[in-house]
């Protein structure tokens, strides 16, 4: 489907504006060198009339300036939603497809075990990557919720919880323990919140920083706390990095950097904003920084203590 550029309506807005802008001075203008000439100035219905002509080229101004924002911000989400139908469509269908053509082999071949074993695996990756797409989807369904997640909220031993999300990423992405370090502290950090989230938290970061990294992977994790008592948790990496236009951008709903990245790794632009409102709904915050493309990245979550 072809999408549809915002310079037009863009451009269709600012000519318009500028439009009413000029017929509203140059009447001002006519009304003002008309009214001495008359030889008695101005009466008190010519400044009525004056001001209330005045006020309503104010208002049609301003109500352009408003539909020109709205109808740029409209078609700017419907780009996003478009691409992420786009990321959906591909995410489901390419490893579907892939399942089926392991199936229909195993099915018509007879097998050698090695060979069997490889179909099956792959066949096993697959059905990860559905698994992936999927809850992803349902994970930013839920991250809306008005329901407040603080009432399933505990004490989460943070070190633990980090610690288990790095060695199940190790063994997703089949990295050696040097690929991925930790650093904590000598005394355990505890935090209030819903640990299932934090998990997911954790895991989406975790996982961006992989995906995002050339080869060889490195990543850094530091668990430290601040002087204020919260529990401050940095993911830094070596990767492509981030556009400093992009660093507040990458937490919308959607919201996918260049399409040179999204040509090379695949996504639905719905993680970093499940970061966000899990850790917004739990009283945390997230904060990215980068020096720019090719120079890396860090994601700075703070967390409340127990």
């Amino acid at each position: 489907m072809k999408r549809r550029s915002i310079g037009g309506p863009l451009a269709i807005g600012i000519v318009s504006m500028v439009l009413v802008l000029a017929l509203a001075v140059g009447w001002q203008i006519l009304v003002w060198r008309r009214g001495p000439s008359a030889g008695s100035g101005f009466s008190a219905l010519d400044a009525v009339l004056f001001v209330l002509g005045t006020l309503f080229f104010l208002l049609v101004f301003a109500g352009l300036v408003w539909l020109s924002v709205k109808l740029v911000l409209e078609m700017r989400l419907n780009q996003s939603q478009r691409a992420f139908l786009d990321a959906v469509t591909h995410e489901l269908k390419t490893p579907l497809a892939s399942f089926r053509l392991g199936l229909e082999t195993l099915a018509r071949h007879e097998l050698a075990p090695p060979q069997r074993g490889e179909f099956l695996g792959r066949m096993g990756e697959d059905l990860d990557r559905l698994e992936e797409t999927v809850g992803q989807v349902l994970a930013a369904a839920r991250a809306e919720e008005t329901l407040s997640s603080r009432a399933n909220a505990g004490e989460v031993e943070l070190d633990s919880l980090i610690a288990r999300n790095i060695e199940e990423l190790r063994d997703r992405h089949g990295l050696p323990d040097e690929c991925v370090r930790l650093d904590r502290p000598t005394r355990a950090q505890r935090v209030r919140g819903d640990a299932a989230e934090l998990a997911l938290v954790f895991r989406n970061l975790l996982d961006n920083a992989v995906k995002y990294s050339d080869k060889p992977v490195r990543v850094r994790v530091a668990i430290e706390p601040t002087q204020d008592g919260r529990v401050r948790v940095e993911i830094s990496d070596q990767g492509i990095g981030i556009p400093k236009q992009e660093l507040r951008r990458i937490f919308r709903r959607f919201h996918r950097v260049g399409r040179d990245v999204q040509r090379q790794v695949s996504g639905l632009g719905l993680g970093l904003f499940v970061v966000r409102t899990l850790l917004q709904k739990q009283g945390g915050r997230v904060v990215a920084l980068s020096e720019g493309a090719g120079r890396g990245s860090r994601f700075v979550v703070t967390l409340r203590p127990a």
